[in-house]
């Protein structure tokens, strides 16, 4: 098991962007690769009354060597008694409750074929970012893994969608996804389209009728940034204009970035706030986190696009190559890959950035995500 420690994690943040609910070109981050500017040190002379002050100190009283060596040794003794947290473990205690919850909540009942083609694609594995995403905030903000778990759920189920929806023939048209024949092609195009339809209604059905404890207010809050997420102001939004930009040529990095925020990084958003939002996060706590996800978000695009190009299809558990194929604008294709994985670093400083004000241990969960976002290899 890997052990990351937390006093390694803070990172300088560069610019920091109005928060705001909209994912509109509004929030635009594509333009900043300039480089931050250097604090220079003060390297005025010392005053002679200063030269005067040091120089009354008698020699007795300076540390000695031991007592230098002693103090070091003291420092690392109160360096390796500092908590470590166990990204692996956390990842695969977190999923393993996912994937019971997913279980439970979908059961396989009549009509059974639908139930299976939706159970085959929810249960199909994978990494469950999202969803371990909206219990991270959840218990950050002060609510715990029950609370958040319908939500994380529904997430899910609504990721799950837009992958077999995205592999049909009429988007874009794959044959593999986690390392598995895609819904289609072993339930048919029809079924296929049906499966990804029933786990959106059903999505948000969970999360209304299972989560409790939670006031009605901030279920509704919740459902409301669910439905934001993944609509026109969302995924669909996103999708639609990645579509009408298949084959131009004038596609500049503000359009990628339009089509990034809403496609991808919206729904990671809806993860995150949505898990703030029902463990009683504060407004300003909510705000942040959503400035958070909106940049891991971006950053998860850009690896994706980086990974697309440079690791194989058994490597990624799914088509490599296909967006240079659908002649498809990237980060890559726009940037190179040096520039976008600069990006990536970038946008991975910033949104750990937005978490500087919560509680170390707290916010651990977030930042080894983060991390692992940005360093991911599938």
């Amino acid at each position: 098991m890997s052990l990351v420690n937390l006093n390694t994690w803070i990172c300088p943040s560069l610019m920091l962007h109005k928060t705001t609910r909209s994912r509109s070109s509004s929030f635009q981050i594509f333009h900043s690769f300039s480089k931050l500017p250097i604090s220079f040190i003060s390297m005025n002379k010392p005053k002679r009354s200063q030269l005067s002050y040091f120089s009354s100190f008698s020699i007795s009283s300076m540390l000695t060597k031991e007592d230098t060596l002693k103090g070091k040794e003291e420092e690392e003794e109160e360096e390796k008694e500092k908590p470590r947290f166990n990204f692996n473990l956390y990842m695969v205690e977190k999923a393993r409750s996912v994937n019971q919850a997913l279980n439970d909540a979908v059961l396989l009942r009549e009509p059974q074929k639908i139930h299976e083609a939706m159970r085959y694609s929810l249960l199909a594995g994978g990494k469950r970012v999202r969803p371990v995403l909206c219990i991270a905030a959840c218990e950050l903000v002060g609510g715990n893994e029950s609370t958040a778990m319908p939500a994380a759920c529904s997430i899910e189920m609504i990721h799950t969608m837009s992958l077999i929806h995205d592999d049909l023939p009429c988007m874009d048209n794959d044959d593999l996804r986690r390392g598995k024949p895609t819904n289609h092609k072993v339930f048919g195009e029809d079924i296929a389209v049906l499966a990804g339809d029933a786990l959106l209604a059903f999505a948000f059905e969970h999360i209304a009728v299972s989560t409790s404890g939670v006031s009605p207010e901030r279920i509704l809050g919740a459902i409301r940034e669910v439905a934001k997420s993944v609509g026109t102001e969302g995924l669909v939004a996103g999708q639609v204009v990645d579509i009408n930009s298949e084959g131009l040529s004038d596609v500049g990095l503000e359009r990628l970035e339009f089509i990034h925020l809403h496609k991808t990084a919206a729904l990671l958003e809806g993860a995150v706030v949505v898990g703030a939002i029902l463990g009683g996060g504060t407004n300003e706590e909510v705000e942040k986190l959503r400035m958070f996800a909106r940049y891991i978000g971006l950053m998860f695009q850009v690896v994706d696009d980086v990974l697309d190009v440079t690791k194989s299809s058994q490597e990624l558990g799914k088509t490599a190559g296909k967006d240079l194929v659908a002649d498809k604008v990237t980060y890559p294709k726009l940037l190179g890959i040096e520039k976008s994985n600069e990006f990536a670093l970038k946008l991975n400083r910033d949104a750990q950035q937005q978490l500087s004000g919560f509680h170390p241990l707290k916010a651990a969960p977030l930042i080894a995500l983060a991390n692992y976002i940005a360093y991911r290899q599938n």
